[in-house]
């Protein structure tokens, strides 16, 4: 019996996952860290539950003197791409003149970018935002607003029924005349017949309104599916299909597309899998599986402790949408192989035991990562969480290193699994589509973009402008902007890297 409840708890949990599983799993708002032209940005866009739907923007410049910010969005690609209708001027705080908000209106799924133009002293900067597009939940309807509906509707039939009675039973007789059995007889009959076609026109709208929500139901985000099967001698297979979301119906035109085989790479990578040992959180693996075939990624084990592990993969389609794949395999004691590569991994307390205001983590060469906490942390509230490396005698790393073209790499999942993020330190975004976006109007196809992004050096990223003299004496400090979407317990895994050794530090966070 408790093996059935494990497996349907199982089974619930990875639905729910699969449901947010669009960019991030149940982390959908968007944050950056990045520049455009002279302004240093910290964007926030929360992105809406429904298409049509109104996304909401929160713009800070870190640099002063910031007069007007503007925004737009626009598809990846398309005429749509080309020419972008008037930007929106967003709002300035009154109380924060350097705090700029406002919403726009997305209007179809897919892949989308917002464009940022700010107005300011050093003349006007620009960057573009991916921002993935899906239905993700139908509304529903409030149960006040239902009540309050039903009865006026019910108010309408009966007045509609009376009506047509009082008019075949009293309209046609002189004034002071009453109405006589032939009257009522015609009376009732008539509204017999208003109250049948009442019914047949409120069924007829029914059945219309269930189609459209059945047509709608379609758009709602579906992530392709991942299975994982692992065999004796330590191969991961991971097998992707599509379940056919915005699949084009017979007459339609779609604009966008996506399948297994259009994927792009992120950091030289097409797929980043984290592999978090459940329930403890206390193993962590970041690997890069290779893929074989369209929808079909191996990868061989290296020697990691048995267990059940929950598997996020980050994959990118060829117009810039991303998303995070889940999945669960039982992995046994295996030979393995060593790490390789950009492969990493980290092990701690279990979260259970762990102290939620650690800010210090005993590396096990004796190197120590340092969370320089804020004083509180709150869902919902954008946050710079800043990370910093020290050797064993608590001095900067000399050989600092750039871990996959970025100063560092970070997950924030929750304990229950219901979150999980894979932050850079530009932010959120997904750095393949990040670049995509940067190219407007160029006539060359997405995936001849993403072809020269994948090739292009991280370090020249908007947000990332390190001078060659920076190149060889890098910081060993990192920040990662984002917020905690929901109050709960989170452990964050934060990887570094010196010379060829990538450090992984855990922390654990209590988000009110």
């Amino acid at each position: 019996m408790q093996t059935l409840f494990r497996i349907a708890g199982r089974l619930v949990l990875l639905a729910a996952l699969s449901i947010g599983a669009q960019a991030h799993v149940g982390s959908p708002d968007i944050y950056l860290d990045g520049k455009a032209g002279p302004y240093q940005l910290f964007v926030t866009i929360r992105p809406p539950q429904v298409i049509p739907g109104v996304a909401e923007l929160e713009i800070r410049s870190e640099t002063p003197g910031v007069t007007r910010v503007r925004a737009v969005p626009v598809p990846m690609a398309g005429p749509g791409a080309r020419f972008a209708p008037v930007p929106d001027t967003l709002a300035v705080s009154p109380q924060d003149a350097q705090l700029f908000t406002g919403s726009l209106w997305m209007m179809a799924p897919g892949s989308w970018q917002v464009r940022i133009s700010v107005d300011g002293p050093q003349g006007q900067g620009q960057i573009a935002i991916p921002v993935p597009s899906a239905a993700r939940a139908t509304k529903k309807m409030q149960f006040a607003l239902a009540g309050l509906l039903a009865v006026l509707g019910l108010f309408l039939v009966a007045g509609v029924v009376a009506m047509a009675g009082a008019n075949e039973r009293e309209a046609k007789l002189d004034p002071g005349v009453k109405p006589g059995e032939k009257e009522f007889r015609a009376a009732h009959l008539a509204m017999a017949v208003a109250f049948l076609i009442v019914a047949g026109v409120l069924w007829a709208g029914n059945a219309w309104w269930s189609s459209e929500d059945a047509s709608y139901g379609q758009q709602i985000y579906k992530p392709i599916h991942m299975q994982a099967s692992l065999d004796q001698s330590g191969l991961l297979t991971l097998k992707l299909t599509d379940p056919g979301w915005l699949t084009p119906r017979p007459g339609h035109i779609s604009y966008f597309t996506r399948s297994v085989d259009d994927l792009i790479p992120d950091h030289n990578h097409l797929m980043h899998l984290y592999a978090i040992r459940e329930p403890d959180l206390d193993v962590v693996y970041h690997l890069h599986p290779a893929q074989t075939a369209a929808g079909s990624f191996e990868l061989n084990l290296p020697s990691m402790p048995a267990g059940r592990y929950r598997l996020y993969a980050d994959i990118v389609h060829a117009n810039g949408f991303p998303e995070t794949l889940v999945s669960e395999v039982d992995v046994p004691r295996l030979p393995g192989r060593a790490l390789a590569g950009d492969d990493a991994t980290g092990s701690a307390t279990a979260w259970q035991r762990a102290d939620p205001n650690n800010t210090i983590f005993d590396l096990p060469d004796g190197y120590k990562m340092i969370w320089l906490r804020p004083a509180a942390l709150r869902a919902k509230q954008p946050t710079l969480f800043r990370f910093r490396l020290e050797t064993p005698d608590g001095q900067a790393p000399q050989d600092m290193a750039f871990y996959m073209g970025m100063l560092g790499h970070a997950a924030f999942v929750k304990t229950d699994g219901t979150v999980f993020a894979h932050i850079h330190p530009t932010g959120s975004v997904s750095m393949a589509a990040f670049m995509l976006a940067q190219q407007p109007g160029e006539s060359r196809s997405l995936a001849a973009n993403a072809a020269t992004a994948g090739r292009r050096d991280m370090a020249a990223m908007s947000g990332m402008d390190h001078s060659s003299e920076e190149l060889h004496a890098l910081p060993d400090e990192v920040s990662f902007p984002y917020g905690f979407p929901t109050p709960g317990r989170y452990r964050l895994f934060v990887q570094m890297k010196h010379g060829n050794t990538v450090e992984t530090g855990v922390f654990d966070a209590a988000v009110h």
